[in-house]
């Protein structure tokens, strides 16, 4: 369970703490720097972890993938690389308050100098919410954390491909969320750097609607094999999840 000790937890200005409605766990975000979304929700759902097994989040934002996946799997431990380090200070001040500190490390650093910290090679599993756009223009502030987390500036594509190649074992499993319109480029990236693409869930917002999200395994090393699974639907109505979502919120 979470530590109690939340309400000792100072915050700094601009922050909130929110309920994860996993084991007591509450998270800190920032409206004005980083707050999940639901792709990132939605990418703990779809990934998963064997009990003794390691994990490696790439972009970790504030932590909440590693933290939601540490309620739900009996993972050894599970480590975090933000490059952001208000935000990884945010997502460690979380695994701090949660009590899983043990369990849970967040590195503020670039995710393309991994292997100048990290062992090439012993993880079971790398989860990744990347930056999803690729060109710049609309940014009004390229250095803001917005713009950071959501366009390709610090990061791109080919960097999570090639490092998580790097990190996993043979064998290993990485999982994306990412969007429909770059599939033909994810994929010929993912398969560069020997990850081939193993399930895919497209996601729509409603059943009438065209996919804006894609949860994609890909496995290290592995034969030519892909498994479309059925899609997930977000929306039943306006303002009100199908049952599938309200089970991955765990509500």
């Amino acid at each position: 369970m979470a530590d109690p000790n939340w309400t000792t937890i100072e915050l700094k200005e601009g922050e909130r703490t929110d309920d994860l409605e996993r084991c007591g766990y509450r998270i800190i975000q920032n409206p004005d720097k980083f707050c999940f979304g639901m792709d990132a929700v939605l990418l703990s759902g779809y990934a998963f972890a064997k009990k003794g097994e390691k994990v490696l989040d790439l972009c970790t934002g504030n932590g909440i993938i590693p933290i939601l996946m540490a309620a739900k799997y009996q993972a050894e431990h599970f480590v975090g690389i933000e490059i952001q380090r208000d935000v990884a200070d945010m997502a460690k001040r979380s695994v701090d308050a949660n009590g899983l500190s043990g369990r849970v490390n967040i590195i503020p650093a670039d995710i393309k100098d991994a292997e100048d910290f990290l062992q090439a090679g012993i993880f079971d599993v790398v989860t990744c919410n990347p930056p999803y756009m690729i060109e710049n223009h609309g940014i009004k502030n390229p250095d803001s954390p917005k713009a950071i987390a959501r366009h390709e500036i610090l990061c791109k594509f080919d960097d999570v491909a090639r490092i998580s190649a790097r990190m996993l074992r043979p064998g290993g499993r990485l999982f994306l969320v990412h969007r429909p319109f770059r599939l033909t480029e994810i994929f010929e990236t993912l398969t560069k750097h020997g990850l081939e693409p193993k399930r895919m869930k497209l996601v729509h917002p409603y059943v009438n609607k065209a996919p804006n999200m894609v949860l994609i395994e890909a496995d290290l090393g592995s034969r030519r094999r892909l498994t479309v699974e059925r899609p997930l639907i977000v929306y039943e109505s306006p303002n009100c999840y199908t049952r599938e979502i309200y089970d991955i919120y765990g509500y």
